[in-house]
């Protein structure tokens, strides 16, 4: 990848990334919203490359697929803080979702079903499953779960420093065992779609095709996932805030 002055082949790099970027941007998808484009991804994720083409410095000790995976993922993830892309609307219809998942859960003892959830939102269910499509992009844990109800600020979930990551949620042990013990009591269906999505890693439109269904609705089964989990969660997250407010 060098020319015949031994400088880094930029067009080259280019090339051999890009498919890269756009992997990378196919799978940010299921966690974003329908109305955040996916060409609008790769656009920033090929700026991303390009300055990471620009920094790298050639013997750091770090291999420059590594560092451009870091620099592509975070120039998606600015692109994303710079807008508002998850209305609070739909904050509201997916906690909606949720505590009635929890209300459904509690009567039956068991997951719901989506038929049983559409009936209890008084809604057909070809209209819950297009609310589901529309949660696309909704997280396990956003930083205000863990913070406050008050600051809405849902692209700060995002923020790269290690002092406020949610994932950091998760180092502790005991969210980690209920996040576990939340997917195995996952429907089948939906804990396939999550092993195949953060396990094997692969695109919505890989897991539709092993899944012998379509892209839209692999993304309305990862929206009710992750709300189911959430609700299983919810215990681990209010232990964590208090945790949070009494260090202060």
């Amino acid at each position: 990848m060098y020319n015949a002055v031994g400088q880094i082949n930029r067009e080259q790099l280019v090339e051999r990334f890009a498919p890269m970027v756009k992997r990378i941007a196919c799978h940010l998808m299921a966690r974003l919203p329908a109305s955040v484009l996916l060409d609008d991804l790769v656009q920033n994720g090929m700026l991303g490359l390009l300055d990471a083409i620009g920094r790298f410095e050639v013997g750091v000790g770090a291999q420059f697929e590594a560092y451009a995976v870091q620099r592509v993922r975070g120039a998606m993830l600015d692109s994303l803080r710079e807008n508002d892309w998850l209305p609070r609307s739909l904050r509201r219809s997916c906690r909606l979702i949720e505590a009635t998942i929890t209300q459904l859960q509690q009567q039956t003892g068991r997951a719901p079903t989506e038929k049983e959830l559409a009936d209890a939102l008084d809604m057909t269910l070809a209209d819950y499953q297009k609310m589901l499509q529309s949660a696309r992009g909704h997280q396990l844990v956003y930083l205000e779960d863990l913070i406050s109800e008050e600051g809405e600020d849902f692209l700060e979930r995002h923020q790269v420093e290690e002092n406020s990551d949610p994932a950091q949620l998760f180092e502790d042990e005991s969210t980690r065992q209920a996040l576990v013990k939340a997917i195995a009591d996952l429907p089948e269906r939906e804990k396939l779609m999550m092993a195949l999505y953060y396990e094997q890693d692969l695109n919505l439109r890989e897991i539709g095709e092993v899944m012998g269904v379509s892209e839209s609705r692999v993304c309305q089964l990862h929206s009710q996932a992750v709300m189911r989990l959430r609700t299983r969660l919810a215990g681990a997250v209010d232990k964590k805030r208090k945790k949070i407010d009494k260090n202060g």
